[in-house]
């Protein structure tokens, strides 16, 4: 019992509050609150290609070819997507850009040329 440590006495002061008698005894508390970081990670990818590795009898290796071939295969059709996109942008601002061009430098021809893409447009 010797080696417990000497709990702190606690007085009822007169307004009726609660307070430790020696204030050397106080328990430690922490000046500022605890920070708790948290890390939020993304869900476990799609195990279908696994499951149908290991079903079928495969090895290893096409459980790993999955799970690294998966996610790669994804982003390299993702950047093939946004290329086509920019390449598509960029043609429709360049036709853009040269019709408004002929129109306005073209003169009668420019206009005649216009009223001909026009045409071949609406067929």
């Amino acid at each position: 019992m010797d080696s417990l440590p000497i709990h702190a006495r606690v007085v009822q002061l007169p307004d009726g509050t609660y307070t430790y008698a020696d204030q050397s005894a106080l328990p430690v508390q922490q000046a500022a609150p605890q920070i708790v970081h948290q890390h939020i990670h993304q869900a476990p990818p799609d195990r279908t290609v696994q499951r149908i590795a290991l079903g079928s009898g495969v090895g290893a290796g096409a459980v790993a070819a999955g799970v690294y071939f998966g996610p790669l295969l994804v982003g390299v059709l993702t950047a093939i997507a946004a290329n086509l996109a920019m390449l598509a942008f960029l043609a429709a601002v360049l036709v853009w850009g040269v019709t408004t061009l002929v129109k306005s430098v073209g003169g009668t021809d420019g206009k005649a040329a216009g009223k001909t893409v026009r045409r071949s447009r609406r067929r």
